[in-house]
């Protein structure tokens, strides 16, 4: 029976680990001087080369070549009898079947007794985030106090399942997704050294099915080979339920132009040819992404063949970027949706319809879903609390006329904004978010001098207001749900009176609480009330 090629393949040497040049070059120099610690944790994505690379240190650290520069040298005892899975002092636990405390405390009764065969007695705890919190505690006394001779090597795809009490103790190094391009260019290698038939474009489509592991590229890669046919683009794309690149492109463009039944056609075209459903909601992914990159400026992040990288480019130029990004919500949900499997087509029309949708919903005007405006009266009247101005104040500067819109000399009541705040607010935040969690921390206090007056409890949030859009968009907010153009005016609660300074305090005594507040802790007076009993002699 022949051996898989991600077996066949597994790198023997630092230098024939591929895409983890950072973790290979840090682990090396610590060989080379000495400096091993004796506890390592590896994490990172599925088939990125961890447990390859604890395989590669332990043999380093129990190699018998001379020169700590040549190790691991594949050539020596130790070494031999690694890459034969015969060494026994290198221990490999799956936590995923060994998750008790009970395994736990076993492997610490164990660790005490002397390498029986190496320098040292290597662990590999594979998907150690499987242990249990107790197991994890008993691990920890042997993490904090070990041996001499014991070195332990975690790997985990879920690195924030780790407690912070083992995290703290080890060596931690990040592993990464490997480009696409350079499981290709291995994957190319590999073929041609084995005289194994395979085209570039289907190398190129298995890389970038794999999604950045080594492995899984190498287990597809066995799969089409295993007829014993040349690997062809065609098989590769017939195994691996891809759909073909004009396919994609249609869909998009269908996007694009909003024609629900173009894309839905070519949906059910490339199903029926053999695709996928999710790989081609991935497909789709991938190539907004694509599109994406390239409207912001980023063409050289594209990972891609010449021709998509053009079609990329120009759909970039005629796509607008609220497209591009309900595109790439909708239809990646429907590429982990697993909920449809009996109605394989639906996910993929829900997400073409759920992205048409919503770029219609975002070109529709901004007031569309705004309350409908009232008519506004023939003559404003002042808020019940709003005392009369001391003096004329400045016409506010016109605001431009907007189509449907009230003249710009009409006026509108307190009332008529009081029972109208909420649409305001609804409008504020189709316009600006941060805007409308502003005027939701103020106060509506009312019409002055034409101006809607709102009060901020801190000076901080009147200055935000003030700065930036946020003036504009609230004004603008008003004006699609009133039907005219009003002013808007920000006022410190604590100063206002009705007018621009606070209300005049009376003279207070020298002695007492007030007196000492504003001399001593910096305070000041709002308003005076009288006290009891002198309420009724003030108003006879």
């Amino acid at each position: 029976m022949s051996q898989a090629l991600y077996l066949r393949w597994r790198p023997r040497s630092w230098d024939e680990v591929v895409g983890q040049e950072h973790i290979v070059r840090t682990l090396r120099n610590a060989v080379r001087s000495g400096r091993t610690v004796h506890a390592y944790l590896f994490a990172g994505p599925r088939g990125t080369g961890k447990t390859t690379t604890a395989r590669l240190l332990a043999k380093a650290l129990n190699c018998l070549a001379e020169a700590p520069t040549e190790r691991p040298c594949n050539a020596c005892a130790h070494c031999q009898s690694l890459n034969d899975g015969r060494f026994l002092d290198l221990i490999e636990i799956d936590a995923a079947s060994n998750t008790s405390v009970e395994d736990v405390r076993d492997l610490r009764d164990k660790i005490n007794f002397r390498p029986g065969q190496g320098e040292c007695k290597v662990y590999i705890i594979d998907e150690v985030h499987m242990l249990s919190t107790a197991a994890f505690n008993a691990l920890l006394k042997t993490l904090e106090e070990p041996p001499p001779h014991a070195v332990f090597i975690l790997a985990t795809t879920e690195v924030h399942k780790i407690p912070a009490t083992v995290l703290s103790r080890c060596q931690r190094h990040e592993f990464r997704r490997i480009p696409a391009a350079e499981i290709a260019a291995y994957l190319e290698g590999r073929c041609r050294a084995e005289a194994l038939p395979a085209d570039a474009e289907a190398l190129a489509l298995i890389a970038r099915a794999a999604t950045g592991s080594m492995r899984d590229a190498e287990s597809l890669l066995d799969q089409l080979a295993s007829t014993g046919e040349p690997v062809t683009r065609a098989r590769a794309q017939d195994v691996l339920g891809t759909a073909a690149g004009e396919s994609v492109s249609v869909i998009i463009e269908a996007i694009a132009a909003g024609d629900a039944g173009r894309g839905m056609s070519a949906i059910q075209r490339s199903l029926d040819g053999g695709s996928d459903p999710r790989q081609l909601a991935r497909q789709v992914v991938d190539s907004l992404r694509g599109v994406l990159l390239n409207q912001m400026g980023q063409p050289d992040l594209v990972d891609a063949p010449a021709e998509h990288r053009a079609e990329m480019a120009r759909l970039a130029s005629v796509m607008s970027l609220t497209t591009i990004l309900a595109g790439l919500r909708s239809f990646g949900r429907a590429a982990v949706d697993a909920r449809l499997g009996w109605l394989p087509s639906l996910g993929l029309e829900l997400a073409l319809m759920d992205t048409i949708q919503a770029v219609g919903s975002a070109a529709a005007p901004a007031s569309a879903g705004a309350a409908p405006p009232r008519p506004a009266p023939a003559k404003a009247q002042p808020p019940v609390d709003a005392k009369p101005a001391s003096g004329p104040a400045p016409a506010p500067p016109a605001a431009p006329k907007k189509a449907g819109a009230a003249p710009a000399d009409a006026t509108v009541t307190a009332k008529a904004v009081s029972e109208n705040w909420e649409a305001i607010l609804e409008a504020a935040y189709r316009l600006d978010t941060r805007t409308q969690a502003l005027l939701r921390s103020g106060k509506l206090l009312g019409i002055r001098d034409g101006r809607v007056v709102i009060g901020f409890p801190t000076e901080i949030l009147r200055e935000k207001m003030e700065k930036g859009h946020s003036l504009t968009h609230a004004r603008q907010a008003m004006e699609q749900v009133l039907g005219a153009s009003v002013e808007v005016r920000c006022v410190l609660l604590s100063h206002w009176s009705g007018d621009e300074a606070p209300a005049a305090a009376e003279p207070m005594a020298e002695e007492g609480m007030v007196a000492t507040a504003v001399r001593e802790l910096g305070g000041h007076v709002v308003a005076v009330r009288p006290a009891p009993g002198q309420e009724s002699q003030a108003n006879a």
